[in-house]
């Protein structure tokens, strides 16, 4: 899916995996819409990738407030009139310490930025995504996964870091999805993917400590669902790095799907 004329839009690009992402597009030309909370390290972003082929444009949001994502999504419609790619790569780690935090809006902090934000823009930016069809949906997930507890899913009892984390981001794999089996796949493709294990980002850092794998191998991971012609008409899978993969056997329960897709739906007031 490599075009010159393709615009992708890219959730927390100002650091780690996502910067990486950005800087590997950037010489291939085409328009990158480029995400991040902070304007400084935007402006900076904008000011290293300008020797660049690609065209860049910055929006600025806190995923952790509902309210920013809907302008956030309001100002990407002002910037351009189709997506070709959207990447969900914005998130937020287990933490240093097993504090829990709660969103802008009241939801588990997590959840909040990990699964209800991309959920909420990715329903905001179907327009543009059916407009520059065929079009792709990458949701930066992880390996580690755990099902919902969906009499508690704020968790307000029991929280750890390592939970919240996990519970977030078997939530985007599940309903993503849900997602996919919504939508025809020649129009858009929703895949999930672990990229790569403690890459050197700060949010690893922060949360381990020490790293396994290279940023390049989650940059290669990335890029490939962004742009591999054998990736054209598949849609609702998961992979693992580069390799196609199983994800928590609870994500593939239809029922599971369900509750959670009208829970997300209760969460954000979005009706699908």
């Amino acid at each position: 899916m490599e075009d010159p004329d393709r615009t992708i839009l890219i959730t927390g690009a100002t650091s780690g995996l996502g910067r990486a992402v950005a800087e590997s597009l950037a010489p291939r030309g085409g328009r990158l819409i480029l995400h991040g909370r902070d304007p400084a390290r935007l402006a900076e972003l904008v000011a290293d990738l300008q020797p660049h082929q690609a065209s860049i444009d910055v929006v600025t949001a806190d995923l952790s407030d509902l309210s920013q994502v809907d302008e956030m999504a309001e100002k990407v419609f002002e910037l351009t009139d189709q997506l070709n790619v959207l990447v969900n790569n914005a998130g937020l780690g287990k933490g240093a310490t097993d504090t829990r935090e709660t969103s802008q809006d009241g939801h588990e902090l997590r959840l909040a930025i990990n699964h209800l934000a991309p959920f909420a823009l990715t329903f905001r930016l179907l327009p543009l995504l059916e407009t520059g069809a065929p079009s792709r949906i990458v949701n930066v997930a992880s390996g580690a996964q755990e099902p919902l507890d969906f009499d508690d899913p704020h968790i307000t009892e029991g929280y750890t870091g390592n939970r919240a984390y996990a519970q977030s981001k078997f939530a985007m794999v599940a309903t993503g999805f849900e997602l996919a089996r919504r939508l025809p796949a020649e129009v858009i493709t929703v895949n999930s993917l672990h990229p790569a294990t403690l890459m050197p980002t700060r949010m690893v850092r922060e949360g381990y400590g020490h790293t396994v794998d290279d940023l390049e191998t989650g940059v290669n991971a990335v890029l490939r669902l962004i742009e591999a012609a054998a990736l054209d008409d598949v849609t609702g899978q998961y992979f693992s790095i580069q390799e196609p993969a199983a994800a928590h056997q609870q994500a593939y329960d239809p029922d599971i799907q369900q509750r959670l897709w009208d829970l997300t739906e209760e969460l954000t007031g979005i009706q699908f």
